[in-house]
């Protein structure tokens, strides 16, 4: 089986704790995340305003700096969630939207006005580093764009529109989602037809991510199942179960 690419969505409130202390937990789960080797960190925490969104991302840029420092193996690359200027200001890897946000294209003309130069970033993420192990915003270069899908047209509409990658969902059933009706296997095996990489969201767990992987999915991309675990120990047994 070929590598699999990881995509861990952040969720602070699910750290049931204050706001500082929700904030620390999420840096040092980000950490854990990033050493482990996932792939993309996607900052999706939609309730803060720009200000603490602006912040709690600089954070996020500085922890993977200086773990960069310390592994210059270090592949994790930060999305912001639906935030190009966030992204910009904060000087992360890239964004991650939604399927009618706006256009990949719109974020790469809004990251030449700022970089100068540009090389083609792609799956995994460490195609995204500085060769010298730099910071996340050292490197010029365009940036990397993933885009929630929800069905293989919205699939097909990103790879068109120039994303990096696409996340398909919700695969399967959400026990604290009961009302949504999953795409499937089969649909996801349509969606990843697609020339980008797609990866497998949605009530994804040890057991059925095989499924995805075996359905044409390049990766994972979750919420719980990196953030209320152990990731190294998720990550060992995802890669020995495919």
């Amino acid at each position: 089986m070929a590598d699999i690419c990881l995509l861990y969505i952040t969720d602070r409130t699910a750290f049931a704790a204050d706001e500082p202390t929700r904030r620390r937990c999420l840096l040092e789960k980000i950490a854990e995340a990033a050493r482990a080797g996932v792939d993309y960190i996607q900052l999706r925490e939609k309730d803060l305003p720009t200000r603490e969104l602006e912040s709690l991302a600089h954070d996020v840029v500085r922890i993977l700096k200086q773990l960069r420092t310390e592994n210059q193996k270090l592949k994790t690359a930060l999305l912001i969630n639906s935030r190009t200027d966030v992204a910009l200001a904060t000087g992360a890897d890239g964004a991650h939207l939604r399927s009618d946000d706006v256009s990949p294209q719109d974020v790469i003309a809004a990251w030449r006005k700022v970089y100068v130069g540009t090389a083609a970033p792609g799956c995994p993420a460490a195609q995204s580093a500085a060769a010298d192990g730099s910071s996340t915003s050292a490197s010029p270069r365009l940036p990397l764009i993933g885009i929630s899908c929800h069905s293989p047209a919205e699939v097909r509409q990103a790879e068109a529109n120039g994303a990096t990658f696409a996340v398909f969902a919700p695969v399967f059933e959400k026990k604290n989602v009961p009302n949504i009706h999953p795409a499937g296997l089969n649909q996801l095996h349509e969606a990843c037809k697609a020339k980008i990489p797609v990866l497998a969201l949605g009530g994804i767990t040890r057991e059925n991510a095989k499924s995805c992987l075996e359905a044409g999915a390049s990766g994972i991309a979750a919420i719980r199942l990196f953030q209320g675990s152990d990731i190294p120990g998720v990550l060992r047994r995802l890669h020995k179960k495919c």
